[in-house]
């Protein structure tokens, strides 16, 4: 008989949660062959109506989340993809209007790297450092802006330090020099306020799997203007619009809908409690020397806490932390050994970016589960330190 499933303390929130079991409710409604599994686009027969007004659905529920209009939801298979499709689509869709980007040497790979293949096409990019507290200003953007400005890409919410960006102002500068104003607000959605129209947002990247949906879901907001144009990536059947082609799955995007409704409903409760999860781990930590905040904690979502151990390595605390879930930073470049190109990219001496160690926390968090953490790790730095000296 195989043995139950011990599970370590899950503390890796910003890099994947898990699905909310009323969201993985949802989702079983639409796959097998006595549920309502049809292709969304077939619309000869009612299976694919019914299947399709589930997808709208969907799209309705992640559109109120953000204050837009659904007709301006692009289902992608997740924010890298819309990354790529706001990035790339949007240059090549502009190239008459400017071959020029600003955006920040801290963004999530998906933007860093797609930035750099742009520039690989011929495009340029200006590329901003943020201050030693994770965000980009308005000043820092206003000296970076041109005439060719065509595009600003810049987050809404650290992945790593969970440092939030005052998207509105920086949207503001960017349509000042008649360039268009995109955020990969991945880490944003139900831990800060997001209002496209309020925030002058005309692109924004969203993931199904940061905010208990199911992985492999996304979506790019894309504002209904005439200055929107989105060339397509993915070409096959003229779905969405003709921004983005492929079977749309049900499952997956009722999933995301429902997922981001939950969100709405009771985001302001769940920060909350997770905000008393952080001071609680904070607290814990008070008396252990060497312990240095990455994140600011004083304008930083609650659920991501990044900390420096001055003298112990983050990979061998990592080791030392088995039966806790944590990570040194995006878990996109977790094969890395090299310090996080986000904390470096800040500012932080590379000993003490070696020495860190990202915490998340989420909606199914416990006081148990922080205290057993720090408990593990209280007697895993005791061990680490009295081992070097």
């Amino acid at each position: 008989m195989t043995p139950p499933l011990t599970l370590p303390i899950y503390l890796d929130y910003a890099s994947t949660t898990p699905v909310d079991k009323r969201v993985a409710d949802v989702m079983q409604r639409y796959l097998t062959v006595d549920q309502l599994f049809a292709n969304p686009a077939s619309r000869s027969h009612m299976l694919g109506w019914q299947a399709e007004q589930v997808v709208e659905q969907a799209r309705r529920q992640v559109a109120d989340m953000i204050g837009a209009d659904p007709r301006e939801i692009v289902w992608t298979s997740g924010a890298t993809e819309a990354n790529n499709l706001a990035l790339i689509g949007y240059m090549r869709a502009n190239r008459e209007r400017g071959m020029h980007m600003v955006t920040s040497t801290i963004e999530h790979k998906a933007v860093v790297d797609t930035a750099k293949a742009l520039e690989s096409e011929g495009f340029e990019v200006t590329w901003l450092t943020p201050g030693r507290d994770g965000r980009t200003t308005p000043e820092q953007l206003h000296a970076a802006m041109r005439d060719d400005t065509a595009l600003v890409s810049l987050m809404a919410v650290n992945n790593e330090l969970g440092s939030i960006n005052d998207i509105t102002a920086l949207a503001g500068i960017a349509h000042e020099f008649g360039a268009a104003f995109h955020t990969d607000a991945a880490q944003a959605v139900g831990r800060i306020a997001l209002d496209v129209v309020a925030q002058q947002v005309d692109l924004m990247s969203l993931s199904g799997h940061k905010a208990y949906g199911p992985k492999g879901v996304g979506a790019l907001y894309v504002k209904r203007h005439p200055d929107i144009r989105i060339e397509a990536l993915i070409h096959g059947g003229g779905h969405e619009r003709g921004m983005r082609s492929g079977t749309l799955p049900t499952h997956q995007l009722a999933g995301m809908g429902e997922a981001f409704a939950l969100m709405h409903q009771q985001h302001e409760d769940d920060q909350a409690r997770i905000t008393l999860l952080r001071e609680r781990f904070l607290k814990g930590l008070e008396d252990v020397d060497g312990v240095i905040a990455n994140s600011p904690l004083e304008n930083a979502v609650p659920n991501i806490l990044n900390l420096a151990f001055q003298g112990v390595e983050g990979e061998s605390l990592l080791m030392a932390l088995r039966d806790v879930a944590v990570s040194t930073g995006s878990a996109c470049n977790s094969a890395s050994v090299d310090p996080s190109y986000v904390l470096l990219g800040i500012g932080t001496p590379r000993a003490l970016a070696l020495s860190s160690i990202r915490f998340s926390f989420g909606r199914f968090t416990t006081d148990a589960d922080i205290d057993h953490a720090l408990n593990l790790l209280r007697h895993a730095l005791s061990g680490l330190r009295s081992s070097t000296r």
